[in-house]
């Protein structure tokens, strides 16, 4: 239970959903976490969930579409503790998604700003200290559509795929300074917005997978255990896809 024990770790959008199961898997494996989302209300509840159940946490609101917040997030880290080991770039934009045809403004800059933006914001803001240090770990959440096609989502899509160009850029120019950078590309996870069972939506995610079932978010978090551990010292520029088998089709 100790895979991570005593790394200094942050990941956004953690308040819920996903990010909220990085947080809390990354905990119990002996991190300290501090858990950063929009919604600060969130994070610190998620924070103090962490506290009385599983570790050590603690709560920060951070609008990633904001450099100086970013920043001001990653040298509390650093003034507690002098490092950070692990950055988890989870945030994303949610909203209605359409083709090139429909999609709005409000949901291009959304993505834009937050997904995209917001994981440059946050890699810039913890690289001076990851590469004083000689060591760190870097994993950004992208998704399949970032991999393989999905219908009338075409600014999600677009962001998703540049999260892996990111990964595999900023893992080229800075594994001289043993940083990792990996991503996680997630298929169809249980969170609170997704499609209930009966729905189409749901259907088509189950039968898209091998495994007939849609994922739970702690599997995204055991995925970014293995990448923030030294278990992955060799691993950097990789995607990994947890979808149940959905992009070996």
């Amino acid at each position: 239970m100790n895979r991570v024990k005593d790394k200094v770790a942050i990941v956004t959008g953690a308040a819920q959903g996903i990010g909220q199961a990085i947080s809390q898997v990354l905990a119990e494996e002996g991190a300290w976490v501090l858990v950063t989302d929009v919604n600060g209300e969130l994070a610190e509840k998620t924070a103090a969930e962490i506290r009385q159940n599983v570790g050590r946490a603690e709560s920060c609101r951070v609008d990633l579409g904001s450099r100086a917040q970013a920043e001001r997030a990653a040298n509390l880290v650093v003034n507690k503790f002098g490092r950070i080991d692990v950055l988890c770039n989870n945030a994303s934009y949610i909203g209605q998604w359409h083709d090139v045809l429909n999609a709005t403004e409000e949901e291009w800059q959304g993505c834009l700003q937050t997904t995209l933006m917001g994981t440059q914001n946050f890699t810039r803001a913890v690289l001076p200290s990851m590469i004083a240090q000689k060591s760190g770990s870097i994993i950004i959440t992208s998704s399949i559509q970032g991999m393989v096609a999905c219908p009338t989502s075409i600014s999600y899509t677009t962001v998703k795929a540049g999260l892996i160009g990111f990964a595999r850029s900023a893992a080229c120019d800075y594994g001289k300074h043993n940083i990792r950078v990996n991503v996680v590309s997630p298929g169809p996870i249980k969170v609170g917005y997704s499609p209930p069972p009966g729905h189409p939506i749901h259907a088509y995610q189950v039968n898209n997978t091998f495994l007939g079932r849609v994922g739970l978010p702690r599997e995204i978090g055991q995925a970014v255990l293995f990448l923030a551990s030294d278990e992955s010292s060799f691993v950097t520029g990789a995607v990994l896809p947890v979808d149940g088998g959905w992009t070996a089709m």
